[in-house]
């Protein structure tokens, strides 16, 4: 074999393992994020389906129930809610009222079922997906309150 074709076969030898290791390892990221999803869309049917994903809002007053160490609560963002179920210990810091997000999937009952619990960790902070979905739900029920119900039933 000549120099130039022993190099071009080292070459391309080279590109062909970095594409594979590229694709390899946008493979492992792809299948490791989780998507923030607020209640609203969760319920809209926007959430991924088989997939882990992360719900913010805050966690409804008098939702909190435990029974040994599952938790069950309601996550909102003021205008929809969600059931979730934990089974662990909750962060110090997770009380009803407050924000929250959790990381989880969907059960076949339409049940949230959590893997991760996160909760804010001062007096003035809300995890800001959390912040973003209560904001943007805040927007779409004042839109629907202002539409006449002709309009409402259109967009359905």
């Amino acid at each position: 074999m000549k120099n130039w074709k022993k190099r071009g076969a080292i070459v391309l030898a080279g590109v062909a393992a970095v594409g594979t290791a590229a694709a390899l390892v946008l493979n492992a990221l792809n299948s490791n994020i989780a998507l923030y999803v607020t209640p609203t869309e969760v319920l809209a049917g926007k959430a991924p389906e088989g997939r882990a994903f992360r719900i913010g809002g805050l966690v409804k007053e008098g939702s909190l129930k435990r029974e040994n160490l599952t938790a069950s609560f309601i996550v909102t963002d003021t205008v929809k809610d969600v059931n979730v179920s934990y089974t662990g210990l909750l962060p110090d810091l997770f009380k009803e009222g407050k924000g929250a997000v959790v990381q989880g999937k969907m059960d076949a009952s339409g049940k949230f079922v959590a893997s991760e619990v996160l909760a804010k960790h001062d007096e003035n902070y809300m995890p800001a997906e959390a912040q973003h979905a209560i904001d943007q739900a805040k927007k779409v029920d004042a839109q629907t309150k202002h539409m006449s119900p002709s309009t409402l039933q259109q967009q359905q």
